[in-house]
This record gives C-alpha cells, sequence and structure tokens, in this order.
C-alpha cells in the first residue's frame, strides 16, 4: 500500500483535518510522512515607490508562518509514533509546490483537504485541491 505520505498544510481547519487523517493513514499502513508548506512569491508592486514589506522580511515572515504550520504535522505524526519530515518550497501557485514536492519526495500519495482558504472559489473541491487532481499522475486522496 502506501509507503509515502505528502500532506501539504495552510493553517486552515480542514488542512488540520486532513493532517489528522493523514496521520492516521500512515499509522495504520506503517508508512512516512512528509509535510509540506507552499511559501508565497513575494508581491511585486508595479510601482517601484511601493513597498509593501521589504522582500527579505517577506520571506521571513512567510518561513516562520510555514514553521508553524508543519511543526502541527510534526506533532501529531511524534505522538503517534509516525516519521514526519517537512519541507517548503516557493511557488507562484500552491498547486505546482504540491506536486513537485511529491515528486521529488518519491511520495506515493497526496492526502489533501477537499479545500483551504481558498474554499470560496469553489463550493465542493477547492482550486488549488482542483488543480492538483488534474496535473498529477500521483493519486490524491482528498479529505472532507
Amino acid at each position: 500500500m502506501f509507503k509515502h505520505i505528502l500532506v501539504p498544510t495552510d493553517g486552515s481547519d480542514l488542512s488540520r483535518k486532513a493532517i489528522e487523517g493523514a496521520i492516521d493513514l500512515a499509522q495504520a499502513v506503517g508508512a512516512r510522512v512528509t509535510a509540506y508548506a507552499c511559501l508565497p512569491q513575494y508581491p511585486y508592486s508595479p510601482f517601484s515607490e511601493v513597498v509593501i514589506e521589504p522582500p527579505g522580511d517577506f520571506l521571513e515572515r512567510s518561513e516562520r508562518e510555514a514553521r508553524v504550520h508543519l511543526q502541527e504535522v510534526e506533532r501529531a505524526g511524534r505522538h503517534v509514533g509516525v516519521i514526519v519530515t517537512s519541507r517548503t518550497s516557493v511557488h507562484p501557485s500552491p498547486y505546482l509546490g504540491i506536486i513537485e514536492a511529491a515528486e521529488k519526495g518519491a511520495c506515493d500519495v497526496i492526502f489533501m483537504a477537499s479545500h483551504g482558504r481558498r474554499g470560496l472559489g469553489s463550493l465542493l473541491i477547492g482550486s488549488e485541491t482542483q488543480r492538483v487532481l488534474t496535473h498529477t499522475k500521483i493519486p490524491v486522496i482528498v479529505y472532507r
């Protein structure tokens, strides 16, 4: 069955529920988990005089926030004896980062929430989840 599960997280409530499901599955089948958080690209302004936040500060804040979400997965795994590693990357769209992380990590399944923070874009399946489903050959478990 599954040996290596990728579980993307964005800190949303549905993402937290998917983490629980992924850890339960990993424990049941003896799999390991890679937690993944996609860091946003810096929002450059077309107006050179407008700087919302310096790029270095933006990246540092994004990494710090992602680390909090990834630590949730690590704690959940540690609590039940599941090996969890974490990774991040910067991508213009989270689905690209999710697919790349699964491929680079040799994951045999992606376990993700039906939708997260972008859930208003689609009532049944979130836009990032839908994009992962349509752009990867790796099996995807959509957790609701």
